[in-house]
């Protein structure tokens, strides 16, 4: 899961709507390891927890969501309730997740258990407000690709790839 989650969060940040919602509206250059700590608790909690606590941090995420807007490094005004946003970032944290489990621990694992997980995903996505989330390998493929138009690497993103490797696991 580690591995999945560094390599998704990397990938998300260079969405620019993503990486400004995160730098404009977070403490992560103060508390790296606590920003960790928090989205690895959401996506425990809702994979692994019970439906009432996994919807209670559903709804919270959403509160949050609704206060978090403005303007990326290029100008261009985002939202983090935005269903185009959102959708980028739920398809890529269990893209990359999927990623590391094939690449380390089971590559044999099939198609149809990866669509399996990929359509379980899609429903937190969606009740965090995504839509048209691809709910297949191929529809997860299909959707990425295009996807790329919109990235970038900027100085920002420069600086969010830095932390990680600067920081220490024991803060």
């Amino acid at each position: 899961m580690m591995c999945g989650g560094i390599s998704a969060l990397l990938l998300q940040m260079l969405h620019p709507a993503a990486l400004a919602s995160v730098w404009d509206h977070s403490n992560f250059r103060q508390d790296m390891m606590g920003r960790l700590r928090r989205t690895s608790q959401f996506i425990a909690v809702t994979t692994f927890g019970n439906t009432q606590d996994a919807d209670t941090l559903i709804e919270r995420v959403k509160r949050i969501h609704l206060k978090v807007s403005g303007v990326d490094s290029a100008g261009k005004p985002y939202a983090a309730s935005d269903p185009h946003l959102l959708t980028w970032v739920h398809v890529v944290e269990p893209s990359r997740f999927m990623a590391a489990h094939l690449s380390y621990k089971n590559p044999r694992l099939s198609r149809a258990d990866q669509d399996r997980y990929y359509q379980e995903a899609a429903l937190i996505a969606e009740a965090l407000g995504a839509e048209r989330v691809p709910k297949s390998v191929a529809e997860v493929d299909a959707y990425l690709q295009p996807m790329q138009a919109e990235l970038r690497f900027d100085q920002r993103t420069a600086e969010v790839t830095r932390l990680p490797r600067a920081g220490r696991p024991d803060r």
